[in-house]
């Protein structure tokens, strides 16, 4: 077993407790991680993606399903409209070239990673409605919904957890440990039809993908475990921020080479004064932005 592959195991595995423990991080860090660690072009990192987050989802719905984390029939009509648009979504983006993939993907990682702080903060008013604000879930905005964030998912294979999380929360008050199961099983149905999208274009390192899977899902019944036991709103700003930085890092690698040190001292800049402001500036508008604030 080569350093590379190991490398690319043991993330692999912390990727699966994010998809267990926070219904969502799998993608958006699997795709860079196929990229710039296993060497994977775009197309087939993606495919390969959607076929190890899908695996490890599938096997994570059952640890939160014991727990009584999971809503049936909201989570089969989402994913059942995301399938649609995560199978468009895969057989658009198998026939588009890298750099408009890669740079789609970064776009996505920001507006993820927004999504999850804003949603994490909006949905945590929802956590007292209980079943009751569940079972008023409105299906018209359910398949719409899903509609969208399937072909998104499929197309850039991101999108998922961190957009179904706070969509389930959001529609219905479902309480947040339970949008954190029931995304599971979206993410499962979803990433399976964007997955077969992309078979008809592009091929797939089967023993790789095996490998990487493997891990992600022991990781994935470690995160389930841990869920409900670790402080969600701490740990899911520092993610986000982590999944910022990796979005800025995927544009820049997509930059022309003379723009990319400019590039890179702009974004320097303004992470380093949001970090100012959101340490030291009492009014600062990015705290608005945090969990529970």
């Amino acid at each position: 077993m080569t350093p590379t592959l190991v490398t690319v195991l043991l993330l692999a595995l912390l990727i699966g407790v994010s998809l267990g423990l926070l219904g969502g991080g799998g993608t958006i860090l699997t795709v860079p991680l196929l990229v710039h660690v296993a060497g994977m072009d775009a197309k087939e990192a993606i495919a390969t993606s959607l076929f190890v987050v899908g695996v490890t989802a599938a096997v994570g719905v059952i640890g939160h399903a014991r727990g009584g984390r999971v809503r049936w029939r909201t989570g089969a009509l989402f994913g059942a409209a995301g399938m649609g648009g995560a199978w468009v979504g895969g057989l658009l983006g198998g026939r588009l070239p890298d750099t408009v993939l890669l740079v789609a993907f970064a776009i996505m990682m920001v507006v993820t990673a927004l999504a999850m702080l804003r949603g994490r903060r909006s949905g945590s008013s929802g956590e007292g409605k209980g079943a009751h604000g569940a079972g008023r879930l409105p299906v018209g905005r359910i398949l719409l919904d899903g509609t969208i964030v399937g072909l998104v998912t499929g197309l850039v294979g991101a999108g998922g957890g961190f957009l179904v999380v706070p969509a389930l929360a959001l529609l219905g008050g479902v309480p947040m440990p339970v949008a954190v199961g029931t995304s599971l099983l979206v993410i499962a149905m979803k990433s399976a039809a964007g997955f077969a999208g992309y078979l008809t274009a592009v091929p797939v390192d089967r023993a790789l993908a095996g490998a990487v899977t493997a891990s992600a899902v022991v990781g994935s019944l470690a995160g389930a475990r841990l869920a409900g036991r670790v402080p969600a709103a701490a740990l899911s700003r520092a993610f986000a921020w982590f999944v910022l930085v990796m979005g800025a890092f995927t544009l820049l690698q997509q930059a022309p080479a003379d723009l990319r040190i400019p590039l890179a001292v702009a974004i320097a800049s303004l992470g380093a004064g949001a970090g100012l402001c959101y340490g030291f500036v009492a009014r600062c508008p990015l705290r608005r932005l945090a969990p529970g604030t």
